[in-house]
């Protein structure tokens, strides 16, 4: 009786790891994703990094309610080998205590973290969208930390505004006239006029330009890229980052002046750049901009909203955040997003979708699941 009690507890304890194990193979768009241990995946506003055969997702970890929009945690990190089974590895950067005095305390704002690996220095180096505690989103930070892992610890080393004393390459004559210092602030999605005649880029060229909602692009040379929502939100620079990726080299640019575009996301495809990008709505959903440039200094050409076969206009209520491309799959492109909770930060959702291609347009479409192409 013994040895068949003990058989059946042997029995279920192998089907239940056995259904513990069961591997997912698609991607449910909104839907819960649990990671190995059974959790809702917690990588919000994030990225990825591929490195020697493996996917490394870092994103914000939020908490329950509305305080989860501060980062009481830090940057969670998780790795996979198929995209879409994850293994969490813990919190790869986290903030310090309270009172610390600390940028990174708990309780700032830390958004959109990105984390690209330098080849020349084998260091991993992550860049965020940084504001401290206490201070709302005036300081319009980036932040910037390095670790010799792709999943951590990474070390806080500084935060910037970048580029300061360095005019962009496309800097106009009124740029470096008359500057205003007041009335000036973004105030949803408007400015009290023209974004080059009130000169935001002027008075914030000795400390340095504004950066909010941002990605990081590392181009086929090496070279590495900061992108980043500027002057007041209302004006997306591409800035080249130094050769280890800790800085800014100096040189860069202003596109799309007064069209107020934020969560930019880059890829490239036939030697052709394009972003992804929304409108400045907060935490509302709202319909997607994309665009196309042959050099990544532009001229860029808007294309419209990618998100075609819906009527919601509101990028299948989600907000881009990054576009991956799958490695070892010619010409597929993941775009993903985030499907944002204010109330209850923590029961965010993602919204991954593959992207397809229209001539010189790249386009999106809904799915209730769907898998990678064979």
């Amino acid at each position: 009786m013994t040895k068949r009690i003990l058989l059946f507890g042997l029995i279920l304890a192998t089907l239940i790891s056995c259904k513990n194990q069961e591997k997912t193979q698609s991607f449910k768009p909104g839907e819960l994703w649990t990671d190995n241990n059974g959790v809702h995946i917690n990588a919000h506003g994030g990225g990825i990094l591929y490195d020697n055969g493996v996917y490394y997702w870092y994103g914000e970890h939020k908490t329950e309610g509305k305080n989860g929009n501060y980062a009481n945690v830090g940057v969670h990190c998780y790795s996979s080998s198929d995209l879409y089974n994850w293994k969490d590895e813990g919190i790869a950067l986290g903030v310090d205590s309270i009172n610390s005095g600390s940028d990174i305390e708990k309780g700032c704002i830390l958004e959109r973290p990105k984390v690209i690996k330098n080849e020349k220095t084998g260091k991993y180096i992550m860049w965020f969208h940084l504001e401290p505690k206490g201070k709302g989103y005036f300081g319009a930070l980036s932040g910037i930390a390095i670790s010799d892992n792709a999943t951590g610890p990474y070390k806080y080393i500084k935060a910037v505004r970048p580029n300061a004393g360095h005019w962009p390459v496309n800097v106009l004559d009124i740029h470096k006239g008359e500057i205003r210092s007041e009335g000036l602030e973004f105030s949803g999605g408007s400015l009290p006029g023209d974004v080059d005649s009130l000169n935001i880029l002027g008075r914030d060229m000795q400390g340095g330009q504004m950066a909010r909602d941002m990605t990081l692009f590392v181009d086929d040379d090496g070279k590495g890229y900061h992108i980043y929502s500027s002057e007041e939100n209302s004006t997306l620079h591409i800035a080249e980052l130094s050769d280890d990726y800790l800085s800014h080299s100096g040189k860069y640019g202003r596109f799309f002046p007064g069209r107020f575009m934020e969560a930019p996301a880059m890829f490239k495809k036939d030697n052709k750049y394009y972003l992804m990008m929304s409108g400045c709505t907060g935490w509302s959903p709202n319909e997607a901009r994309s665009a196309v440039a042959e050099s990544i200094w532009g001229p860029w050409t808007e294309l419209g909203d990618p998100c075609i076969d819906h009527i919601d206009k509101k990028t299948f209520f989600s907000q881009s955040t990054y576009i991956l491309p799958v490695q070892g799959k010619d010409n597929q492109f993941i775009y993903m997003g985030d499907r944002w909770t204010p109330k209850n930060a923590i029961d965010g959702r993602y919204v991954w979708l593959p992207i397809e291609f229209e001539g010189d347009r790249f386009i999106i479409r809904w799915h209730d699941e769907w898998s990678l192409n064979k």
